[in-house]
């Protein structure tokens, strides 16, 4: 992914300094070519717009359409010189991509025919009309044409050179816009290429999670149902063994207390423990019970947690308010136990770090499920440690292997509130 998004970038630059320099290159014939040579047209036609003055001139003067002397056109023809020579040095510094030649050659001309016209005003003030006149015929008019001939070719020249830079231009606008084609065009392979590429890394990726969380879910269950076994082991052992030896004791109390000849002394030693004994014996069972409780498959879940709670008020003194429905949530043994070992365990929490002196226990159907909520009225819990300890994860892994969802909330007097969601395996009547 990461060398498609570095070739992308890089097409992207190599493309983006190409069509940068190809509308300098537009800009540069706009400003350079164009531009000056609309310019220079203009100069030129300047230029023929004096050498038609000066032929209607040299006809008036000739045709004495005029009541004036030869010499009294001098005025007139010096204006037009001056516009005309201020015509051709603008379009001197206009002109380009002419050559030395064609300068040179019109430079001369325009000299020569300058020239005869100072020859012909000199020749007429001096009298000689008629040989002024005859000169303008004879030379100045085809000096006049041949000048006009000239501009006219170098105008065409220019407007030819104006139309080559703009299907140069064209030329340029045609090839960027190919090329935008060509790059659009390869843009969007190279991004269905990483599309791709992204869709088969990310089906890898997501197969790899989904694989790593059924391991996960599948050992989260393996440990959890080590973990009922070794229960149900130390539980067994508790009630077999150490109530056994217990159990021994009491008796083995007793027989002594009747065969005592030591007096009332060594009797009622022995009576105390007789007591010691019964007392470790029924903290053993209920220990057994607690580890392992047996009701649960005997009476089902709600029997067991009717049992379980006074337990916890007596060992704890932790005071709870219980709310059940009226009938046994259906749950095989298997889902029981889970749903028994987070209530467990959110009361253990409340016991151990709410600072609660009092709990809600409340299970209610509601159509396909069952809801079990434990809340205390303590500190609550911390803001982002809701997914930390060991205990919440272990009762976040029983709701997943039950197919529920377990939530961690405010209480409603401030503390925490955990509910746990169970679906039931069959609809039964909300409660």
């Amino acid at each position: 992914m990461l060398g498609g998004l570095s070739i992308t970038l890089l097409a992207v630059l190599l493309y983006s300094g190409y069509t940068i320099r190809q509308i300098e290159t537009v800009r540069e014939l706009q400003e350079r070519q164009v531009d000056r040579n609309r310019r220079a047209s203009l100069q030129l036609l300047r230029i023929q717009d004096n050498l038609n003055e000066l032929g209607l001139a040299m006809r008036d003067i000739l045709e004495r359409s005029e009541p004036y002397p030869v010499a009294a056109w001098s005025a007139p023809l010096g204006r037009i010189r001056r516009d005309l020579e201020d015509a051709i040095s603008v379009e001197a510094g206009l002109a380009s991509g002419r050559s030395l030649e064609d300068r040179a050659y019109l430079d001369a001309s325009l000299k020569q025919f300058w020239d005869a016209v100072d020859r012909v005003f000199d020749g007429a003030g001096q009298g000689r009309e008629e040989e002024a006149r005859r000169q303008i015929r004879d030379s100045l008019q085809a000096r006049r044409d041949a000048l006009a001939a000239l501009i006219a070719r170098l105008l065409v020249n220019n407007n030819e050179a104006a139309q080559r830079a703009g299907l140069q231009m064209a030329g340029i606008y045609s090839r960027v816009q190919r090329n935008a084609y060509l790059f659009l065009g390869a843009m969007l392979t190279l991004m269905l290429l990483t599309g791709a590429l992204v869709v088969a890394f990310n089906r890898r990726l997501f197969g790899s999670i989904t694989d790593l969380s059924a391991q996960r879910s599948t050992l989260s269950r393996k440990l959890i149902s080590t973990q009922e076994e070794t229960l149900r082991s130390v539980s067994r052992e508790l009630h077999d063994e150490f109530g056994q030896i217990l159990t021994a004791i009491g008796v083995m109390a007793r027989r002594a207390e009747r065969h005592a000849a030591g007096g009332a002394a060594v009797a009622e030693e022995l009576s105390e423990l007789q007591t010691v004994a019964q007392d470790a014996l029924n903290k053993v069972r209920s220990l057994s019970q607690s580890l392992q409780p047996v009701i649960l498959q005997e009476s089902g879940l709600l029997a067991t947690i009717d049992w379980y709670l006074p337990v916890v008020e007596r060992q704890t003194s932790l005071k709870i308010h219980y709310r059940r429905p009226a009938a046994d949530l259906p749950l095989p043994y298997d889902a029981a136990i889970h749903v028994f070992r987070v209530v467990q365990e959110a009361l253990n929490n409340t016991v151990r770090h709410s600072g609660s002196k009092e709990a809600h226990v409340r299970i209610r159907h509601e159509g396909s499920r069952a809801i079990v909520e434990v809340e205390d009225a303590g500190k609550g819990i911390a803001q982002g440690a809701g997914r930390g300890g060991i205990g919440l994860v272990a009762m976040r892994e029983r709701a997943a292997l039950l197919g529920g969802r377990l939530d961690i909330l405010p209480g409603t007097a401030g503390g925490t509130l955990i509910q746990l969601e169970v679906p039931l395996p069959r609809e039964v009547p909300a409660t």
